[in-house]
């Protein structure tokens, strides 16, 4: 006779259907659980892990680009002109993309 080694036990089968119905009822208390976890996850918004409300803006100040310098097309970092490799159609590029 042969066998189907892809086909589920049935002891397996059983106990599969088994622990889901305990899943799916609302008495488990996985279920309770995992309820009560949806819930706080809802009120985490600019909660840090040490519970402490965060609620600051971040404050920039902005240079901008000098005359002796220029921006690579290749890595997008701002460069002295002592670094320009070349140029090509508008582009600039630095000696580390370029070596």
């Amino acid at each position: 006779m042969a066998t189907d080694y892809d086909e589920v036990r049935s002891d397996v089968k059983e106990s599969q259907d088994r622990s889901l119905e305990a899943l799916q009822s609302e008495n488990a208390p996985d279920a309770r659980i995992v309820r009560d976890l949806d819930e706080s996850d809802s009120m985490d918004d600019g909660i840090i892990p040490g519970g402490e409300i965060v609620n600051d803006e971040l404050i920039v100040q902005v240079i901008p680009q000098a005359a002796d310098e220029f921006v690579c097309y290749s890595c997008f970092l701002v460069r002295h002109r002592s670094q320009l490799a070349r140029e090509k159609d508008g582009h600039a590029y630095c000696t580390e993309c370029e070596g």
